[in-house]
């Protein structure tokens, strides 16, 4: 009996590797095996030319990986961030970056880092729209769009002459006029549920931080419509003469919310 059952082992045994080869088959052979660092990037760039990022993304990581400590190394793991961006993996891209700008401040690639940094989360505050939709507004987060406004600044504090210094500055500007009239917005949302001592903070908030963009005229009429809801007569009479001293033909005082303002949320 003791025998016959250590026949069984060799045929066990014979099972065993048969199987472990045929895992071992579908295991998807490395085709960059034997292929210098250029050569990878090359295939990574036509990767990324063809739409293919995702595949482009595996072959920048071999890259870092045979040419660490390279300027080659360096140029793949910006690239990389880039490729990650429009897989729409922006968690990911945002990660890559950040490791990059640590690990290299001195990079002459330190320009672009911050401006596609700013870029994705730019492209990323979905919140700039939310009064588009039927979400209430005081819920929405501009984090994004702040950090985005962050990036840009960066930039154009530390590299004046980047050639990626003057998109960033319009964008600033956009991002500015953007938050300003979102603060406006949840001014608004509240004052038509008459919480108006919320209204005229949001109001007021909208004339501390973005002292001068557009929105400011709104959040003045709003705060005089507010105050004047409160009985406040003194405090809404001041604030007339102010919007009317910098907004003489103001819109607002004319037609009330009526009043047609231009498209800030209009898309890049």
């Amino acid at each position: 009996m003791f025998r016959s059952r250590l026949s069984v082992f060799p045929s066990l045994l014979a099972v065993g590797i048969a199987a472990l080869l045929s895992a071992c088959a579908t295991v998807e052979a490395d085709k960059t095996i034997g292929w210098s660092p250029n050569k990878i990037y090359s295939e990574a760039k036509d990767e990324m030319t063809s739409g293919s990022f995702d595949k482009a993304v595996s072959l920048y990581e071999k890259l870092e990986g045979r040419a660490a400590g390279t300027p080659l190394a360096q140029q793949a793991q910006i690239e990389k961030a880039y490729a990650y961006y429009k897989t729409g993996d922006k968690a990911q891209a945002l990660a890559t970056l950040d490791r990059f700008i640590k690990l290299h401040p001195s990079s002459s690639a330190l320009d672009y880092a911050l401006y596609l940094k700013g870029i994705i989360n730019f492209n990323e505050d979905l919140g700039l729209f939310s009064f588009l939709s039927r979400q209430d507004l005081s819920e929405r987060d501009q984090k994004a769009a702040k950090e985005s406004f962050e990036s840009f600044k960066e930039l154009t504090t530390r590299f004046p002459d980047s050639r990626y210094t003057p998109d960033a500055r319009q964008r600033m500007v956009y991002i500015v006029n953007s938050l300003g009239k979102y603060e406006v917005h949840v001014a608004r949302y509240y004052y038509s549920r008459g919480a108006y001592v919320a209204a005229i903070n949001r109001a007021q908030a909208t004339l501390a931080d973005y002292s001068n963009v557009p929105a400011v005229e709104e959040a003045l009429y709003i705060m005089v419509k507010s105050y004047d809801a409160l009985g406040m007569t003194q405090l809404r009479d001041d604030t007339q003469r102010v919007l009317t001293l910098n907004y003489p033909n103001s819109e607002y005082s004319a037609n009330g919310f009526k009043a047609k303002d231009s498209p800030w949320w209009k898309l890049w």
